[in-house]
């Protein structure tokens, strides 16, 4: 027994958590929002347990703070802020991207500071960070449900925490000596084997309860990049963000085989294949039909029919913010990468913009869904379904002849 928690020996990742959730809720140590079971749980004296940063010289010594968005590190949100440092959050499940920079209104008071540590203050005071954001962090603060005074900490079981600090690896904005905090209950530090943790699970350097300060001193490596060999179809979608880091990984020559790629590879790459043949095709004719250099327009397509081109099914989407250096060809090899080739694609590079024909809106959508976050050269592009879906836009640029 320790801190109060009881594990049986060989207990497995899955009953340490379940044991802290319980003794949390028995005891009465567990706060809003409740049950704390599959969450990082807020607890009795979570605030108090924070105001120890203000004692680390790590945390004086930082300009951005990286911290997690849960209950129990509301209060080292604030104090961040309060200290006037750079606050970044990372964004839900990591949908929509990987940091919101905390940007509190001009002359906040304290009370207003306070609002933008919580969840709806994040949504309000809020700007995002994209790959492009060139984030530097000093100090990374993260919630657990469990962690050991040797620095193995467990945190709720979906691996967000492992993988944001996986990104900012991946993103060059951590490095290996940048340090790592978490705010937990006494209870919640128990012994954890070492046989439990995986090369892709995040270590932390300080361990901030409401009666100690810890200091780790923990040797083992933190994660560093993400491990792709772990990372699965399902979480690609899941996370937009990552299908950008691993297109640019890939582009740097780094293996980048997802979990499950190599037993769908076969099946997985066959119509990747017929579409990059079908596109390579158009290109290396380009006085085909369906296919035209049009002043600053580059238009390419595969052959459609005219009972599709009648069918008003074709669904077009928007690709904006295309940096002046970026070539035709980038963007057609990121489509393919993304598996989100289109039917034609409409060149605008001279407006930083495209447009990309899908045969449904189906179809479509899936593409804007899988392109979210793509970044050529730095910049985030735009992705959106176009405002005027075409069959007109084809119209227009022949009317450019």
């Amino acid at each position: 027994m320790e801190g109060g928690v009881r594990l049986r020996a060989g207990a497995s990742k899955g009953d340490i958590r379940e044991r802290v959730w319980d003794h949390l809720e028995r005891s009465g140590l567990a706060r809003f929002p409740r049950p704390v079971h599959h969450r990082i749980p807020n607890f009795e004296g979570a605030s108090h347990a924070a105001t120890r940063l203000l004692g680390l010289q790590e945390f004086k010594a930082a300009n951005t703070v990286k911290i997690n968005p849960d209950a129990p590190q509301k209060n080292a949100r604030f104090l961040t802020l309060e200290a006037r440092k750079t606050l970044l959050v990372p964004t839900p499940r990591l949908r929509t991207g990987l940091f919101n920079k905390i940007v509190p209104p001009s002359g906040a008071t304290k009370e207003i500071l306070r609002i933008c540590a919580t969840s709806q203050g994040i949504k309000e005071y809020s700007v995002p960070v994209g790959l492009d954001g060139k984030a530097r962090v000093d100090l990374v603060v993260v919630g657990s449900v469990a962690v050991s005074e040797k620095g193995w900490r467990i945190g709720k079981g979906e691996g967000y925490a492992d993988m944001e600090y996986a990104m900012m690896v991946s993103m060059g904005a951590v490095q290996a000596d940048t340090p790592v905090i978490t705010t937990v209950h006494d209870c919640q530090v128990v012994d954890i084997a070492e046989e439990l943790l995986g090369d892709h699970d995040l270590t932390v350097d300080y361990i901030l309860t409401p009666t100690r300060t810890i200091k780790t001193n923990c040797k083992r490596p933190k994660p560093q990049g993400i491990i792709w060999q772990k990372v699965s179809y399902e979480m690609l979608e899941k996370i937009p963000i990552l299908k950008s880091l691993r297109y640019r990984e890939k582009q740097a020559g780094k293996d980048v085989t997802l979990q499950d790629e190599l037993s769908d590879l076969a099946n997985a790459n066959a119509p990747a294949a017929l579409n990059e043949k079908a596109m390579a095709e158009n290109t290396s004719q380009p006085a085909a039909t369906g296919s035209a250099q049009v002043g600053q327009h580059y238009v390419e397509s595969d052959s459609l029919s005219p009972g599709l081109e009648r069918s008003g099914l074709i669904t077009t989407v928007y690709v904006g913010n295309i940096p002046p250096s970026v070539r035709v060809s980038e963007l057609k090899c990121a489509l393919r990468e993304f598996r989100a080739t289109p039917l034609r694609l409409n060149w605008q590079g001279a407006q930083h913009r495209a447009f990309l024909d899908y045969k449904d809106k189906a179809t479509a959508e899936s593409a804007v869904s899988s392109l979210k976050g793509l970044s050529l050269r730095g910049s985030t592009l735009r992705v959106e379904l176009a405002k005027n879906q075409r069959n007109k836009g084809q119209v227009e640029i022949n009317s450019q002849k």
